[in-house]
């Protein structure tokens, strides 16, 4: 057994220094002998065995469980030194056939249905809501900030996104625009309230953020502006003249693509800008991290330009704009990680130790994985013309001013910048 984990984990470690523990007492040791520093111990021959036959399912789980005990170092660390080098490379896993299986049933899998999708959301998104008020922003805003600077606060960068995202949607004066998965409300009130939208429809499959969405846009006396219904996109009915969807598209899962992009065609109308921010993958595709899908996000999928592109175009939309976040988002979780960490004795007594363990373990995995491998957030900007979109890119820019100034002095904007 010890021979197998040295095998294993020396095509992973390369720089940093693990020491491993073994649950005979052997003592392995990787690396280059630099930082970070991780020492890690089995607390018996069983864990072992489940972290060679499944270590992407099973790492998380040991950690969870206390399966692997981290006498030095932390859980980020430790995916830091699995990921740095390699990227997290799947074809170095000890056992390729769970990788096999894994990349058939992705094909296979069919979680986000009508029913299911409402299900899926439900296990993370209708969590206690002090949970999220640990870590989040005080709008909770939980999808990748927008750093313009690298010392912005996450208050700051998360109201850079929105005034981005606003910019892009090139929003008038008597727009009426559809927010798809619209959380606990920040972004449907922004355009309301600044952006100078006429009306705003939100959307969302978690009561929790429903309730919530609600309540803000009543003490902002927004209720006759802003809305938020319980409803999957695939039933929303009418016209809109711009349609936004942040952190939601990653919950559609491939075999709902096309379903999704027809419903954003025919709800679009036809003068109409629609912009999706989505989590993703600039390598190939592949299947979502075991560990995630089961704990954190079930019927969760991590999708590439090339999943995304077919449907696109099948459902006649025209590509405008394309930006790629890279580092954003691993420093958005960086945020929230240290600030759950520091509040973490209060996340035990909402939950328990084993939640607490799984909630770092979720965190310090997403950071590293879009610190380390291929993950990016893409933003995509559609509209069914060609010619409603500026030709240059500067109108975003400008509008980005204009909103700033808005963002002083809270008004119903006219957004003159850009036309």
């Amino acid at each position: 057994m010890d021979r197998v984990l040295r095998f294993a984990l020396s095509r992973f470690v390369r720089r940093g220094s693990l020491t491993l523990l073994t649950a005979r007492g052997t003592q392995l040791i990787f690396g280059d002998g630099t930082a970070p520093k991780v020492t890690m111990r089995f607390a018996d021959a069983a864990a072992e065995r489940l972290f060679l036959w499944d270590p992407e399912l099973k790492l998380g789980e040991l950690f969870m469980d206390g399966g692997i005990v981290l006498d030095e170092g932390s859980i980020y660390e430790l995916f830091q030194l699995v990921m740095q080098d390699t990227g997290g490379d799947r074809s170095k896993l000890p056992v390729q056939l769970n990788r096999r299986l894994r990349s058939i049933v992705r094909w296979l899998r069919t979680e986000n249905r009508l029913g299911e999708a409402k299900q899926n959301v439900a296990h993370h998104y209708d969590l206690d809501e002090r949970l999220y008020g640990l870590f989040l922003d005080a709008d909770r805003q939980y999808s990748c900030a927008y750093f313009e600077h690298p010392d912005q606060s996450l208050e700051d960068a998360q109201l850079a996104k929105k005034r981005h995202i606003a910019a892009k949607l090139l929003i008038e004066p008597g727009h009426n625009v559809l927010d798809i998965g619209s959380g606990w409300g920040g972004l449907a009130l922004y355009l309301a309230e600044i952006a100078g939208a006429g009306s705003v429809k939100g959307i969302t499959l978690s009561e929790e953020q429903l309730a919530a969405s609600r309540r803000r846009a009543a003490e902002r006396g927004l209720n006759q502006v802003v809305s938020f219904e319980l409803e999957d996109y695939r039933s929303v009915h009418g016209r809109f003249d711009r349609i936004v969807s942040v952190g939601m598209f990653e919950h559609v899962g491939p075999k709902f693509y096309d379903a999704y992009f027809h419903a954003v065609a025919r709800l679009l109308a036809d003068a109409g800008v629609t912009l999706l921010h989505t989590i993703g993958r600039t390598g190939t595709p592949d299947y979502t991290n075991p560990w995630i899908t089961k704990y954190i996000f079930p019927g969760g999928h991590l999708p590439t330009l090339s999943e995304i592109m077919p449907p696109v175009e099948r459902a006649g939309l025209a590509v405008t704009d394309v930006e790629v976040l890279r580092s954003h988002y691993a420093e958005t979780l960086r945020a929230w990680r240290e600030r759950f960490l520091a509040r973490r004795e209060e996340a035990t007594q909402l939950y328990d130790e084993r939640f607490c363990r799984m909630w770092e373990c979720y965190l310090s995995m997403a950071e590293a994985s879009f610190r380390f491998e291929d993950v990016v957030v893409f933003q995509l900007q559609l509209a069914k013309r060609n010619d409603v979109v500026p030709l240059t890119r500067d109108y975003v820019s400008e509008r980005e001013a204009a909103l700033r100034a808005a963002e002083r002095a809270p008004m119903r904007i006219t957004a003159e910048a850009g036309e």
